[in-house]
């Protein structure tokens, strides 16, 4: 009995063991690989050119520990900043439902390359937009102070070009793009706005997490994807309808769904032109506009999306 009894105490300490080790593994695997962008399919020249690396191919990282729930900041930057005489605008990241920014920094070092300074956080619950706000807060203090926590130097002083601000969200977290552009303190700061395959607005009603888009004024772009768990439950075509004419009708707005793309890949899979948009609105790209703009712009041709709607004046 004394030798079963031990058999079974080894086998129970394995699986402890195990578990223990494939948390640990699973807290530290990213969501999102290395070279995603190399693996979307693309059906357009303008999206396969702002889907690939930017001309600042060199980024680095900042993190910042912050005694707040969502723990850190996390700011990807062109290492170019340090000596070129410029400012480089400014995309806050806010997070989907269990995808903290730590779980998929390919993401946030992707769009750096393209001139932006990114910054993201490890936050749970980013539909009230506070983390977003927090994000903002933390980068017109880099950007005016000149000497901050112990650093040797402050790479971000006068180099954040606080008059070109995006957001972007996915899921959870485009809910939280919307309360950040509409209900926060620096709200008016935003200059352009991406909002990924939100929750629905009677299923963030139901979990409290409201928002209103017809507050919504700068211009806006809604992405999803017509898999099934973002047709049957996020976020339906029916329902980004709704939200998209929620939003008043002198606001620039665009809609797409790409075709066989579900909930989980919609943070990633429009990334082409989600650049686009911002290199548009930040950067005055005119190339990058041309996705949007003219008599037949690039995202109503491309086959791989579809239930596209534009509304610019």
């Amino acid at each position: 009995m004394k030798k079963v009894l031990r058999v079974i105490g080894s086998l129970f300490l394995l699986i402890v063991i195990f578990i223990v080790g494939f948390l640990i593994w699973n807290s530290k695997r990213q969501l999102v690989s290395k070279n995603y962008y190399k693996e979307i399919e693309t059906g357009g020249d303008i999206e396969a050119k702002y889907l690939g690396v930017g001309p600042y191919r060199d980024v680095q990282l900042k993190e910042i520990a912050v005694m707040q729930n969502f723990k850190k900041y996390l700011i990807y930057y062109p290492t170019d900043i340090t000596r070129i005489n410029k400012k480089f605008p400014l995309i806050i990241c806010s997070n989907g439902t269990g995808v903290p920014a730590s779980k998929c920094r390919a993401l946030l070092k992707r769009m750096a390359t393209w001139g932006f300074i990114v910054v993201g956080t490890d936050e749970e619950y980013s539909w009230n937009g506070f983390s977003s706000e927090m994000c903002l807060k933390l980068m017109i203090k880099l950007n005016d102070a000149e000497v901050v926590f112990d650093w040797s130097s402050n790479p971000f002083y006068q180099s954040v070009d606080l008059e070109n601000i995006g957001l972007m969200g996915h899921s959870q977290g485009g809910v939280g793009v919307i309360n950040a552009a509409t209900a926060a303190k620096h709200a008016d700061m935003v200059k352009a706005i991406v909002v990924m395959s939100p929750a629905n607005m009677e299923i963030s009603s139901a979990l409290e997490w409201d928002y209103n888009p017809s507050l919504i004024t700068v211009p806006t772009f809604l992405v999803s994807g017509t898999g099934q768990v973002d047709e049957n439950i996020i976020i339906s075509l029916s329902q980004l309808n709704d939200i998209y004419n929620e939003i008043p009708e002198n606001v620039d707005k665009v809609m797409i769904r790409k075709t066989g793309v579900d909930h989980g890949e919609t943070s990633f899979a429009e990334d082409g032109y989600i650049t686009a948009w911002f290199m548009w609105h930040l950067q005055e790209d005119e190339y990058a506009a041309r996705a949007f703009l003219g008599e037949h712009p690039e995202i109503q041709l491309n086959r791989l999306y579809q239930d596209q709607r534009i509304n610019i004046k």
